[in-house]
């Protein structure tokens, strides 16, 4: 498997991270199989979290591949930002993994700039790494966050980690653009390894697995982290890794144009419908920070409803976008017509009524 260098550690890592989320949706039996599957497919790096399952996640890898500890770089997560807090989870998960130290630790889920605040400020979850690391249980110190970057931006500012992750796939490109315009080159410019995961948008772009893929591994990232829970699907995403070619920008805008999850809803903000006095853009952004487009008020098939009620709003971000919404100038107007606007959309999206979708999504006395 195509190897690539994580960051400056030093170390190279498979362009395939296997994700740990889903080991508590199997058997102990069948994820020792995928995983020993995996690593004997030449992947390399096993990626869990204190938090999946309280534990299960770590101890059925403990289980599964901790005598293969010299085959993996090995990666867990804390949410906890206190020092003591995090000493503990981070014993616990060494206990549960069955190893004297993780190759990464990251401080996991930072949404908010008070966070990191709480993470570097005095007794926090950084002085305790810092410990750890000199103590031999941690080589190197990470960050991840979901949705809309503004924490992890202003963590890259304030410190230099190691190492990134966050989600990467080509329908939040048009949710959280900062992601790809402003986290990806600052993460370059101070020398932090980027991590991707979501790069099929927590399972919602489940009917483009290999664009998916390829529009992730196209990116400066050095690994993606696919959650894995049967042999079908770690055999599709080797044999997708496997023929791998990076994404011409011509393949991406045809991605753009024709992807299903895209379709004729979800605006690829390619400015054409902004006028001087009006940009829809800026309601289309807070509308994806709110529920990632996901939702556009149509009856569809029962599956794909059941998929996106579940992730629309996992970043937990819709009072953040309610909130800008407000201080937002000028709003929709609900009475008026934006039909004229609507002819200026090259993906025959219907402005007027999408301006009164999102309006109602995010003004909670409006129905749309």
């Amino acid at each position: 498997m195509e190897k690539r260098p994580l960051g400056k550690t030093g170390l190279d890592v498979s362009v395939l991270g296997f994700g740990g989320f889903h080991q508590v949706e199997i058997t102990s039996e069948e994820s020792a199989r995928l995983l020993g599957a995996y690593l004997d497919a030449g992947g390399n790096y096993i990626e869990t979290a204190a938090g999946y399952g309280n534990g299960i996640s770590e101890t059925k890898i403990g289980r599964a591949v901790s005598h293969r500890r010299r085959d993996y770089i090995l990666a867990t997560k804390s949410t906890e930002r206190g020092r003591a807090g995090f000493l503990a989870e981070l014993d616990r998960s060494l206990h549960n993994l069955k190893t004297d130290h993780v190759d990464v630790m990251f401080m996991h889920a930072v949404q908010s700039v008070e966070d990191m605040d709480r993470i570097l400020g005095p007794d926090g979850a950084m002085e305790a790494a810092l410990g750890a690391r000199q103590a031999g249980k941690i080589r190197f110190i990470a960050i991840s966050g979901h949705g809309r970057p503004h924490a992890l931006l202003n963590a890259v500012h304030r410190y230099r980690f190691d190492l990134l992750m966050t989600g990467f796939n080509y329908l939040d490109r048009f949710n959280y653009p900062a992601i790809e315009g402003e986290l990806l080159p600052l993460c370059a410019e101070k020398g932090t390894g980027v991590i991707a995961m979501k790069a099929l948008g927590d399972g919602y772009l489940f009917r483009s697995p290999e664009p998916a893929l390829r529009y992730a591994l196209s990116l400066p990232v050095a690994t993606v982290v696919a959650g894995i829970n049967s042999r079908e699907m770690l055999e599709m995403d080797l044999a997708i890794v496997s023929r791998f070619s990076p994404m011409t920008e011509e393949e991406k805008q045809e991605l753009y144009r024709t992807a299903p999850e895209l379709g004729d809803y979800v605006c690829r903000l390619c400015d054409k419908c902004r006028t001087p006095e009006f940009d829809p853009q800026k309601v289309f952004l807070l509308e994806g920070m709110f529920d990632r487009q996901m939702d556009d008020m149509r009856v569809g098939d029962a599956a794909r409803y059941a998929l996106q009620e579940r992730l629309k709003q996992w970043f937990a971000q819709a009072e953040l976008a309610r909130s800008e919404y407000r201080a937002l100038t000028p709003k929709v107007d609900p009475s008026r017509s934006y039909r004229d606007l609507s002819a200026l959309c090259p993906y025959r999206i219907d402005i007027d009524r999408k301006l009164k979708i999102a309006h109602g999504k995010l003004s909670p006395d409006y129905i749309a």
